[in-house]
C-alpha cells in the first residue's frame, strides 16, 4: 500500500472554545486533512464547519453521527479523533475510535483511573495509540518537570488551579496530573502542624493521598491558569503558568496527531512523546 499524503482528522466537539481552534489549524495544515466534524448542538447541524468557525468554508458538515464519521476516517487511511467534548461522553467517544481503529487525541479530562486503565487495556488489544493529554501546553510541561524537581527538597505543596466557570470537572486534568507527578517521588507532603478544622467544608481544598493539596477557582475572564506553590522556613517558591489564548495550545495538539500513527497503546501526558 502506497503510503497516504495526509493525515485524516475528525475532530469531536468541533464547536466548543476548543474544538473551533483545532478545526482552524487543521484546516490550515498541509500534511492533514479535516474529514470529520462532530458536534451535539442542534443548532449547527448541517452548516459547512469552516463558516461556522470563521476560516471560510471547507466543504465538511457538522454532524452529530459520530461513528458514521469514525468509519469514513477509516476508510481514507490511518486516521486521527480529536476529542474535546464532556467529561459525560469521552469514555464512550474514545472506546468507539479505537474499535474503529481511528487513532484517539484527547484533550477532554474528567476521565477516572478506572476508566482509562480500561481504555489503555482496550488500545493494547486492538493495537491502536491512543494519547490522552490534561494540558497541550509545552509551557505546562516545563511547569510540571520544574515542580518535580523541587518537590525533591520542599515537604509542603499546595496547587491551585484556576479556569473558566464553563468548565464541567473539578479539579482540572492538569492539576490531577501535576500532584500524581509529586506522588511518584514516594514522599508525604504537608504533614499537619496543628489540628485544622473547617469552618466551610471544602476550604482547605481537596487532598491526595500522599497530602498534596489542590485547590480549584472558576471564574468568567480565565482561560486556564496553575500555580504550584512550595513552602519551607522563611520561603515560598512559586511556578504558575497563565494561558491568555487558547491558540497557545495548537502546537501540542498538531504535534500528538503527527505522532500518534505508529503508537500501538495509550500514552497519558504531553511530556511522554516530546
Amino acid at each position: 500500500m502506497a503510503a497516504q499524503s495526509t493525515i485524516p482528522v475528525v475532530v469531536n466537539g468541533a464547536c466548543g472554545k476548543m474544538g473551533r481552534e483545532v478545526i482552524k489549524v487543521v484546516a490550515q495544515a498541509k500534511d492533514m486533512t479535516l474529514v470529520g466534524a462532530i458536534d451535539k448542538n442542534p443548532a449547527v447541524q448541517g452548516q459547512d464547519i469552516g463558516e461556522v468557525v470563521g476560516c471560510g468554508p471547507l466543504e465538511i458538515p457538522i454532524t452529530a453521527d459520530l461513528e458514521a464519521a469514525l468509519v469514513m476516517a477509516q476508510s481514507e487511511g490511518l486516521a486521527v479523533m480529536v476529542d474535546f467534548t464532556h467529561p459525560d461522553a469521552v469514555y464512550e467517544s474514545v472506546r468507539a475510535a479505537i474499535a474503529y481503529g481511528v487513532r484517539p487525541v484527547v484533550g477532554t479530562t474528567g476521565l477516572s483511573v478506572e476508566q482509562i486503565q480500561d481504555l489503555a487495556e482496550f488500545a493494547d488489544k486492538a493495537s491502536i495509540g491512543c494519547l490522552i493529554i490534561p494540558n497541550f501546553s509545552i509551557g505546562v510541561v516545563l511547569m510540571q518537570q520544574a515542580a518535580v524537581q523541587a518537590a525533591q527538597y520542599f515537604e509542603h505543596v499546595e496547587i491551585i488551579e484556576l479556569h473558566h466557570n464553563q468548565k464541567a470537572d473539578a479539579p482540572s486534568g492538569t492539576a490531577v496530573q501535576t500532584a500524581q507527578m509529586l506522588e511518584e517521588l514516594k514522599k508525604t507532603y504537608n504533614a499537619p502542624e496543628v489540628e485544622e478544622t473547617e469552618k466551610l467544608p471544602g476550604a482547605r481544598g481537596s487532598a491526595t493521598a500522599d497530602g498534596v493539596r489542590i485547590h480549584s477557582v472558576r471564574l468568567p475572564g480565565l482561560i486556564a491558569h496553575q500555580e504550584v506553590l512550595f513552602g519551607a522556613p522563611g520561603q515560598l517558591y512559586t511556578l504558575r503558568h497563565d494561558t491568555s489564548d487558547r491558540a497557545s495550545f495548537m502546537p501540542g495538539v498538531l504535534l500528538c496527531i503527527r505522532r500518534i500513527l505508529p503508537l500501538k497503546s495509550l500514552i497519558y501526558g504531553l511530556d511522554k512523546i516530546l
